[in-house]
């Protein structure tokens, strides 16, 4: 910036200002925070209109996004597609958490998908129901005994 145009990340004060008019004394503009321009006293803003010289809050508040509307389209396509969140994290080199933030108001699948289908696990009920044991079901269908269980239990 030129001496014209001065950023002050600091209160302004009286003694702020005259150091700032000493330093620059073709000042026009100076520039701050918003949330301090808010707490820049009136009579400060007025004597300094009167000599010229505006006070002009900066607009953009925070870091700019590193993720634009592109990367959000694309996370949103792979998700569609049935890529999980990790996968598309590895594939677009962007943290995990940036992919659930990105994916914006789209239901992902929660928790962990089953192994066995609803045919198999029915098939299961149905076998305990006829009087089958757990054992004996495992031993039948090739499924860990805990598995069974679990299937039994829910």
């Amino acid at each position: 910036m030129s001496s014209e145009d001065v950023y002050v990340n600091q209160p302004l004060t009286s003694r702020k200002i005259m150091e700032l008019l000493d330093q620059n004394p073709d000042l026009k503009r100076i520039r701050c925070p918003h949330s301090l321009y808010n707490r820049i006293s009136p009579k400060y803003l007025e004597a300094l209109e009167e000599l010229g010289i505006e006070v002009l809050p900066l607009k953009n508040k925070g870091r700019p996004r590193k993720y634009n509307d592109e990367h959000r389209y694309k996370v949103n396509k792979l998700l569609k597609e049935g890529k999980t969140p990790q996968q598309i994290s590895g594939q677009m080199q962007i943290p995990l958490k940036t992919v659930y933030y990105l994916k914006k108001g789209m239901e992902l699948k929660k928790g962990r998908k089953f192994k066995y289908d609803d045919k198999v696990r029915l098939n299961i009920k149905n076998m305990a129901e006829k009087g089958h044991s757990a054992r004996e079901i495992s031993n039948k269908l090739n499924i860990p005994l805990r598995t069974i269980y679990y299937i039994l239990k829910r």
